[in-house]
């Protein structure tokens, strides 16, 4: 529960509550606004008329600016409050540096649980609602394996692939749930166990949409582009040929992710999906160990660092604190890596305070440079 919003989040949310989540008049009204702040102004509300909005958000903004408009917002604000552990926005400092790279990223996140595991470095396992019991099997052993070496498992807490998945990963390091409705409702309910579970197990539960947000169809695949962007690649375990995980498999080669698909016999129904992401260039695998092999080699460098540092662990009691000065660059830094130029583009010291500062959080074991790139190795504790 949050005791307090502040008013960087209460605008934010002002302005995905008018435009009803929807992300291209998000962007179009704070670039026009020259910032949230400036397009949730009262004084600036007559020019939302001139900017060729949706009547629904026009609408939308005449019954806010009302006294009953104003007692529904409020209502609002109290279930976030009640309901979040924490919120993020764009230009936090804790925000996935993942999502940033793309147009379509989410402005705010609700979460419950732990941020921190946002940052971890993450594989999606995804795959039918409604599959068999060895498709189910897979699933669970595959996250047991990956979140075992390291890797949090992300999945959309659906019937299924997604359930066992969760539960495979919670055996180990821990698993994050995307949704596609409100925080204030588990959908499906009788999911309300397992996400108890993945919030005290350090893991996460997140969504892009306000409370008393139901489970429309239209929900899923946006939910689905989260789970996709924070990942190093998807894994799809198990998928009909008109599986909505082929959705989530096409949604996620648009952002450059790599695409891994377990076969199955060539004559069952469930496995059909997957033959063809085969076909179509996704990844065969029968082994999660081939995964950690074929993604991206700064990923290899992380499994091996994360691997090391493990051992070291063992031995030492108290965990890593990252000193203030440190925490927003190294929020910045992710699993892949980035280069010192583009590290610096965001940064407001130059660049030898940055190279300085980058040594810090290499002495202290959570970054690490590989081929001119620098990335997180382990997180801190």
């Amino acid at each position: 529960m949050l005791n307090h919003l502040s008013k960087a989040q209460i605008d934010t949310i002002t302005l995905w509550y008018l435009v009803q989540h929807s992300l291209s008049s998000f962007y179009k009204l704070e670039k026009y606004f020259a910032g949230v702040e400036h397009a949730v102004n009262t004084q600036n509300f007559a020019l939302w008329h001139t900017l060729g909005l949706h009547k629904s958000h026009l609408q939308r903004l005449a019954e806010f600016q009302s006294e009953i408009g104003q007692q529904k917002f409020q209502q609002l604000l109290h279930s976030i409050q009640k309901n979040s552990d924490f919120i993020l926005l764009a230009d936090d400092a804790d925000y996935p540096a993942q999502l940033l790279p793309y147009t379509d990223k989410p402005p705010i996140l609700f979460g419950q649980g732990h941020a921190k595991a946002l940052l971890q470095p993450q594989i999606a396992i995804v795959g039918s609602r409604k599959p068999s019991a060895h498709g189910r099997q897979v699933a669970y052993d595959f996250a047991y394996y990956l979140s075992e070496k390291g890797f949090y498992i992300i999945s959309g807490l659906a019937q299924g692939i997604d359930e066992a998945a969760h539960q495979g990963a919670l055996k180990h390091t821990g698993t994050i749930a995307v949704m596609g409705t409100g925080l204030e409702q588990t959908y499906p309910a009788q999911h309300q166990q397992l996400r108890q579970q993945i919030v005290a197990q350090s893991g996460a539960i997140i969504t892009e949409f306000l409370p008393d947000t139901p489970p429309l169809a239209h929900h899923f695949p946006r939910r689905n582009r989260i789970v996709s962007a924070l990942s190093l690649g998807i894994v799809v375990a198990e998928a009909a040929l008109k599986s909505g995980s082929l959705i989530t498999a096409k949604l996620a080669a648009d952002q450059g992710k790599v695409i891994f698909a377990i076969p199955g016999h060539i004559y069952s129904e469930h496995h059909h999906g997957c033959h063809q992401l085969i076909r179509e260039g996704a990844i065969l695998v029968d082994h999660p160990e081939q995964i950690i092999e074929d993604l991206a080699l700064p990923t290899q460098w992380q499994n091996q660092c994360y691997l090391e540092h493990s051992q070291k662990l063992q031995t030492v009691s108290h965990p890593v604190e990252l000193p203030p000065h440190l925490t927003a660059l190294y929020n910045q830094l992710d699993w892949v890596g980035q280069t010192l130029d583009a590290l610096a583009s965001k940064q407001t010291v130059d660049v030898a305070h940055l190279t300085s500062q980058l040594m810090e959080l290499e002495l202290l074991g959570v970054c690490m440079q590989q081929a001119g790139l620098y990335l997180r190795c382990r997180s801190p504790q």
